[in-house]
């Protein structure tokens, strides 16, 4: 029997800069539950923005699902700001000033606009991965198809780069495409450059940005590769919890923690809750009508996210904020308490990281029994 008809699991990983490092703590409970710990339990990998990047690193290990999870511990919990983006004074300065003089001037029209330069992403990436794993394990049937997902500037479309098992048909639909492709760091540097503060990545004929944008239905692509069963591991505030002070009009940190909210949490949260009632409705349809069957089918699906929130985490570690960075945001109000959410997208200090990774192993501990049993019946 195929590994498609065998198990066609998904593993969905949500965007959210620094916060993705919650995703390799629920991770690490995942690699120990399993009775081999180095068979990937996940043929179907699915990332966006900072999830792409987890994604991508699992894609590549997926011969051995448990060293590939350490290794993503391994660099999460020695992470600096430095590894992703400049954060010195030089570096800042210079491109506080580059950005400033694109945006009030025009100057370096040709260039990509961005407030910070995330070339040192690209240096860890480059070092850090080895895209021929991917390609081993889509030969060795370890894995079905692995794709991220970003967002078209000049075409406004949700763009799903994948890199697949055989041939599986590409997919159009409103405002989000499907493209097969061999998976490089462009794609994921595209995947994870938010607007105004990472560059737009050229891929092909078009600028890329961060997939989370435009991307109104995250889960859809784990369906169309052949998902009848995701685990999604969400990065948003337990009950949209999020700091402010009634009466005081918002931070411009305080606004863009809500924009990037927007951006990353609540399509997810809202395509989770669709396929919820999808399934009430596949489940009142009677059995084994070919017609109902075609049109709607249950697909179980696994959530775990945060039980606290974020931005609480990312306060207690603000000074930990490079002194140059901590500096240049200072006037838009990310070291009030206000701005916390936007601070917990760009914490990359391995202190945070750390307790985040502790954070999503005490919440996959928590939902142990029902993790062994969707791990159990992969």
């Amino acid at each position: 029997m195929s590994l498609a008809a065998e198990r066609r699991t998904g593993l969905i990983l949500a965007g959210g800069g620094a916060r993705a490092a919650y995703q390799v703590g629920v991770l690490q409970v995942v690699a120990d539950t399993l009775a081999v710990r180095s068979e990937n339990p996940f043929p179907i990998l699915v990332g966006t923005s900072a999830g792409a990047l987890n994604a991508a690193v699992l894609g590549c290990g997926a011969l051995d699902f448990g060293r590939a999870v350490e290794r993503l511990a391994a660099v999460w919990s020695g992470l600096e700001t430095a590894m992703i983006y400049r954060s010195d004074w030089g570096g800042v300065t210079r491109q506080a000033a580059r950005f400033g003089l694109q945006t009030l001037f025009g100057a370096w029209r040709q260039e990509p606009l961005a407030l910070l330069d995330n070339a040192p992403l690209r240096a860890l990436l480059s070092r850090e991965l080895d895209f021929s794993g991917i390609t081993a394990a889509l030969r060795q049937r370890a894995l079905r198809a692995v794709a991220v997902t970003a967002f078209g500037y000049a075409s406004g479309q949700a763009m799903t780069f994948y890199q697949s098992q055989g041939v599986l048909d590409p997919w159009f639909r409103h405002r989000r495409v499907g493209v097969p492709a061999r998976l490089a760091v462009d794609h994921l540097l595209a995947s994870t450059a938010i607007p105004l503060f990472f560059p737009p990545v050229k891929v092909g004929r078009e600028f890329l940005g961060d997939g989370s944008v435009r991307q109104t239905a995250p889960i859809s692509p784990a369906l169309h590769l052949g998902a009848d069963r995701i685990l999604v591991i969400g990065l948003g505030a337990p009950g949209g919890q999020e700091h402010g002070v009634q009466g005081r009009p918002p931070t411009v940190a305080q606004i863009g923690g809500h924009l990037l909210n927007s951006t990353f949490v609540d399509a997810l949260d809202s395509d989770t809750e669709t396929l919820r009632r999808l399934n009430l409705l596949s489940n009142a349809l009677p059995a084994g009508d070919p017609v109902s069957g075609r049109l709607c089918r249950p697909v179980e699906m696994l959530v775990i996210s945060p039980s606290q929130p974020l931005g609480d985490i990312a306060t207690r570690h603000r000074k930990r904020l490079p002194p140059a960075l901590r500096q240049l945001l200072r006037g838009v109000g990310v070291n009030r308490p206000s701005g916390s959410a936007l601070l917990s997208y760009l914490l990359f200090e391995a202190p945070y990281c750390q307790e985040l990774m502790a954070l999503g192993r005490a919440d996959a501990q928590a939902r142990l029994p029902e993790l062994r049993a969707f791990l159990a019946s992969a």
